[in-house]
């Protein structure tokens, strides 16, 4: 049973993706928590399942407890087994009713759309919980992701489902993309190999801290 429900994305803000094995994991995650991320994704791309139960069983405890969501990547057995809040899959990974299936209604589902509209409609047709597109900027966790204009994510904001921008952002970049229709901006490296990353966690949600009408 998922630890949160998937109502929780009606809200805006920081998407926090960790970036694979570090020692300091849960301090780091915890300093993106104090800083004000409203989703945790556990990405370890490594093939230590030990490591990754343990790791990703400890997140979801620690997320549970600041009330935000965590969502591991691609592997959704890992999910139900840990107890995220979800998982979000990519285009070579199991279905959305493959996922549901395992993880239950009240799991949340995101997929990667990259920059197609195509497949963001698709992708809401058969049940996801939200949209990812990107990369926006250049990546250097993806370096050979093709970028994506900033005018798709204002086609997304059309099918009624929470949008996620992600690639290359920084807290001087963002806030085009938040204008354009992200709902949540999903950053790894701007966030995790900051040597402060709380304050670096807390200028993104600035972003939308400071925009008129969110409800926080």
């Amino acid at each position: 049973m998922s630890t949160l429900l998937r109502t929780r994305l009606r809200g805006k803000g920081v998407y926090a993706i960790t970036d694979g094995p570090r020692d300091d994991l849960f301090a780091a995650v915890e300093a993106a928590l104090a800083g004000g991320a409203r989703l945790v994704q556990y990405r370890d791309k490594t093939t230590d399942a030990t490591r990754r139960r343990q790791e990703a069983a400890e997140l979801a405890t620690l997320c549970a407890r600041h009330d935000v969501p965590l969502v591991i990547n691609d592997d959704v057995a890992l999910a139900k087994e840990c107890g995220a809040a979800g998982v979000h899959l990519g285009v070579q990974d199991v279905s959305i009713a493959e996922a549901r299936s395992l993880l239950g209604e009240d799991a949340i589902i995101g997929v990667s759309c990259y920059g197609s509209p195509e497949r963001a409609k698709q992708m809401r047709d058969e049940g996801a919980d939200y949209l990812g597109f990107g990369a926006m900027y250049p990546s250097t966790t993806k370096p050979h992701a093709p970028v994506t204009t900033h005018d798709v994510l204002t086609q997304a904001c059309q099918l009624g489902l929470p949008v996620v921008a992600i690639g290359g952002l920084t807290p001087d970049n963002a806030r085009p993309v938040i204008d354009a229709g992200a709902d949540y901006i999903a950053v790894v490296s701007a966030i995790f190999a900051a040597p402060d990353i709380q304050a670096a966690t807390r200028r993104f949600a600035d972003l939308f801290d400071a925009r008129p009408g969110i409800i926080q």
